[in-house]
Formats: structure tokens, C-alpha cells, sequence
């Protein structure tokens, strides 16, 4: 049993007979829960040092929030610019939604991202000074349905450095295998 908004009635058993907000707040609640998106940009850990991370919203269509729920998304080669004050993220891939309609969104078009006012200027003057950028590392969907995109302030690495990564990286492994046994 759930209560609309009218009175009493009995759910079936895919919920209600008609849209009562009740029911549709609980199967919303139950999808968003059963399916974590966490997609990473894994090449950005390797080539940069992050300083300092920050969580923006994004400005999205109906029908790509569709596709990232699906995880058709990528951050490969993803970099954000600064225009007249504004953050957007350039290259980022979010395929088209595949029972959308003749009115699909681009695949690979910028996209706004939302931060404070006291974030964007400290982003802005701390990426203007030479050798940083400003990076996407991870898209997910939080607990409420958005997508978040975590953003970082990044330093890139030299040759030797990735090297030096890489070996630590594979002592780290040969110690976990040691271990295992």
C-alpha cells in the first residue's frame, strides 16, 4: 500500500497504477542505488601531478545524462579552459543516446561546469601561472542523480617522473604478490 496524494491505493507490483510522486521518489531511489557510474581518466594520474582537487556540476541535455547513466562516457585526452570567467571542459566524449531522437546531442562538444565564484577565480589564477592545467579526473553520479565532474589543478610530470611512477607502481605489485603467498 502507498498513500497518493488523493487517498489510499494498492500498488502493482511494478508500482502504481497512476504517477503518484511517492512511488516515483522510491523506484528513483532504488534505480539511482543499484547503478554507481564512477568513470575515471586514468592516462591523467600518469602524465600529471595533482595539486588540488575540486567537484563541479555539469551542464548537460536530457539525453546525455541518459548515455552517462548507461556509462557511455569517456575523459580521455580532456582538458578545461577559462572563458570570460567560466569553466568548460573540452573533448569530453559522451556518446549518443541510442533510443534517442533526431534531435541527439553531439558526442564531443564543450560543456559548462558549475563552481562556486570563489572556486572559479582561484582555479583561473592558479592555472595562469606556467607548467599547470586544470584537469578531469573522474565523472559520477552522486546519491542525488547528477553528474559531478572532479577537477583537478594539475602539474605536469617529466619523462623520469613517469618512469619513477611506473617503478613504484611495480614494486608495490611484487610486494602484494609476495604477501599473497
Amino acid at each position: 500500500m502507498c498513500r497518493s496524494s488523493l487517498s489510499w491505493h494498492r500498488c502493482l507490483s511494478d508500482g502504481c497504477s497512476h504517477a503518484c510522486r511517492s512511488c516515483y521518489n522510491e523506484k528513483r531511489k532504488v534505480m539511482i542505488k543499484s547503478t554507481p557510474i564512477n568513470i575515471k581518466n586514468k592516462r591523467a594520474s600518469f602524465d600529471y601531478e595533482f595539486i588540488d582537487t575540486y567537484t563541479a556540476g555539469i551542464v548537460l541535455t536530457g539525453t546525455e545524462i541518459k548515455s552517462i547513466r548507461m556509462g557511455k562516457a569517456s575523459l580521455v585526452d580532456t582538458f578545461c579552459y577559462f572563458v570570460r570567467g567560466e569553466l568548460w571542459v573540452k573533448n569530453m566524449h559522451i556518446a549518443e543516446y541510442f533510443y534517442g531522437s533526431y534531435n541527439n546531442h553531439a558526442a564531443r562538444r564543450d560543456r559548462k561546469l558549475l563552481l562556486t565564484r570563489k572556486e572559479l577565480r582561484k582555479l583561473e589564477r592558479d592555472s595562469q601561472t606556467p607548467g599547470f592545467t586544470i584537469v578531469p579526473t573522474r565523472l559520477y553520479i552522486n546519491e542525488k542523480g547528477l553528474a559531478k565532474v572532479v577537477v583537478a589543478l594539475a602539474k605536469g610530470k617529466k619523462e623520469f617522473d613517469k618512469r619513477e611512477t611506473l617503478k613504484e607502481k611495480d614494486a608495490r605489485r611484487e610486494m602484494e604478490r609476495y604477501f599473497k603467498k
